[in-house]
């Protein structure tokens, strides 16, 4: 049976950031019943970064069925475009979020992860990747040989986006981190992500061992508690956008396609306090719009830059 995909290789070329990484179906289950979404850490990232007017491309593995067709018009509803490569006769992943009360979820994924070994046909502004694809063989493996080939001629980020059921030991994953760090710029983690990979050392101090490692700036999100973002020269608490919580699926990755989106759109002032404080406020607030309602459905850049932030809780 034939599937329709958008016509949207044409685009990728001219796209100021390529996120590399899986593109899935969450299927959402609580007790409302059982829906599906696109979804996939790197995928909503480049849905989040379409959706803030970013000319985005990405680079993932989805089947030719109906879900992957569904995945390719929900990330061309945004404007994100699919690179050559993308689709295959494969299955398309998915991930099984079970809601609690209180809106968070836990998951169970059906994915493999394979990636065509390509070669950047030019070079965005800004590379994206994280999440499975960083860590899941055989596809983490070309992750890897791309952000070699790019890491020299492009600002790089990376969100790990720890997934413990996909990863293997922990002494394994921990390796395949720490030898994807100095190939980044930017690094993003959840305080559980920080956590699970540093059991023994603090926030400050897993930051401090993500700047060692070679990132610019590393940033450690703690949810309803804000965020730290650091450099070697500085280091800045920002404080949550308070809000009412629908669910968290998708607040990180509208955290980091936020972040981004502030890269891309900085002064001349490299790191200063002043630009890490705009980052880490505009992508709080971008979170704080994405909890606030059901599933991962980032904010427009008309919804970011309009006043006020959502309502306290």
């Amino acid at each position: 049976m034939a599937h329709s995909y958008p016509d949207s290789a044409h685009h990728a070329e001219s796209a100021d950031v390529v996120v590399i990484g899986e593109a899935l179906i969450d299927v959402v289950t609580s007790s409302r019943g059982t829906v599906e979404h696109p979804g996939g850490s790197p995928a909503n990232v480049a849905y989040g970064l379409g959706r803030l007017g970013v000319r985005t491309s990405l680079l993932t593995s989805i089947g030719d069925d109906e879900r992957g067709a569904a995945i390719s018009r929900h990330l061309s509803s945004a404007g994100v475009s699919l690179l050559p490569g993308s689709i295959s006769a494969g299955r398309t992943a998915s991930a099984t979020a079970t809601l609690a009360s209180d809106g968070s979820a836990s998951y169970e994924f059906d994915i493999s992860w394979e990636l065509a070994p390509v070669a950047p046909p030019s070079f965005p502004r800004i590379l994206h990747t994280g999440s499975i694809a960083s860590f899941l063989s055989p596809g983490a493996g070309a992750v890897r040989t791309l952000l070699e080939q790019s890491y020299r001629e492009t600002l790089v980020t990376y969100d790990p986006n720890i997934r413990p059921a996909l990863l293997g030991t922990h002494a394994e994953a921990l390796a395949i981190f720490e030898d994807l760090v100095p190939l980044t710029d930017v690094v993003k983690l959840s305080d559980e992500d920080a956590r699970w990979l540093y059991p023994g050392l603090g926030l400050d101090d897993a930051a401090d061992r993500v700047l060692g490692l070679g990132a610019g700036l590393a940033v450690i999100t703690r949810g309803a508690e804000g965020s730290l973002l650091a450099t070697p020269a500085n280091r800045l608490h920002v404080p949550a956008v308070k809000t009412v919580v629908a669910d968290t699926i998708g607040a990180g990755d509208s955290y980091m396609a936020a972040l981004v989106y502030g890269l891309l759109s900085r002064s001349s002032d490299g790191l200063a306090p002043a630009v890490l404080e705009i980052l880490g406020r505009t992508a709080s607030k971008a979170a704080a719009i994405t909890v606030n309602r059901p599933g991962a459905n980032p904010p427009t850049t008309e919804e970011l830059t309009a006043e006020p932030a959502p309502a306290p809780a």
